[in-house]
């Protein structure tokens, strides 16, 4: 771990479930920030989990968000602030609608009252930023089967992105070339090339589709890689390297720290 002013902690990079090293996407930036909220923030300890104000949520499906109802319920009454949920409008309707509708769970957004709920909610758009002390996060383009974003973080020294799910993206390859300072970005590949049909139905990345973007890049980051899916994890690693180019991806791995 280099030194820096942000630094990120890979709770969860799992495109699935089946061991103990195998946690959904989730990521504590500092010690107070969620991107995407997987099972991997099932593993913080309590006391970890009430220092944490922010979630920044990608998307609705249920591999980023399934820890959101479960650590509201369990931090919520001892918190004198709500937690702050921020998302796109359309995935707040989802979350709203699918999850915290009282049949799933309860919508903490009214409890114990709408005057002073354990959940908030707050819009981000495309392009917008968020700045939390000297830390900026900004939503970037991403082309999902459910609306969704990336981000980039910014600590003032350096930005890193974080993908989301995505597809190859035309609009995400011209926000990421347009970070000139851009240090770390993690993206997903979540199959194989042998997968390459189930890759672009779903949006999701495959080797080839990731090639395809990385030829397009200016920028010059370090490449992280995603959501590899348990079980096709070293034969979609070896087909990256393969094809990398300039580049030298290699996957993440649960419980690093990525300082910038």
């Amino acid at each position: 771990m280099m030194p820096g002013n942000m630094k990120l902690k890979v709770l969860g990079c799992s495109g699935g479930i089946g061991g103990d090293r195998t946690r959904t996407t989730s990521f504590l930036v500092d010690d107070d920030i969620l991107l995407d909220c997987g099972t991997g923030v099932g593993d913080l300890e309590f006391d970890d989990l009430m220092r944490v104000d922010h979630v920044f949520v990608t998307h609705s499906h249920m591999d980023h968000i399934a820890s959101i109802p479960l650590m509201v319920d369990s931090v919520g009454e001892a918190r004198n602030m709500p937690l702050t949920v921020y998302a796109t409008e359309e995935t707040i309707r989802i979350l709203r609608s699918h999850v915290f509708n009282w049949l799933i769970w309860p919508d903490f957004t009214s409890i114990p009252d709408r005057r002073h709920p354990f959940l908030r909610f707050q819009k981000i758009k495309v392009g917008e930023t968020v700045q939390l002390g000297k830390r900026r996060i900004t939503a970037l383009p991403a082309h999902h089967t459910v609306p969704a974003v990336g981000y980039c973080l910014d600590s003032g020294d350096a930005k890193l992105v974080y993908s989301g799910d995505t597809a190859y993206s035309k609009d995400l390859i011209k926000a990421l070339n347009d970070l000139t300072d851009l240090r770390h970005l993690i993206i997903e590949t979540a199959f194989s090339d042998e997968q390459h049909g189930l890759a672009m139905a779903s949006r999701h990345l495959c080797p080839s589709l990731l090639q395809a973007m990385l030829e397009e890049l200016v920028v010059s980051p370090e490449i992280y890689i995603s959501h590899l899916k348990p079980g096709q994890d070293d034969r979609i690693m070896r087909q990256i390297q393969a094809q990398a180019g300039r580049f030298s991806p290699r996957a993440l791995v649960q419980g690093e720290v990525i300082a910038f």
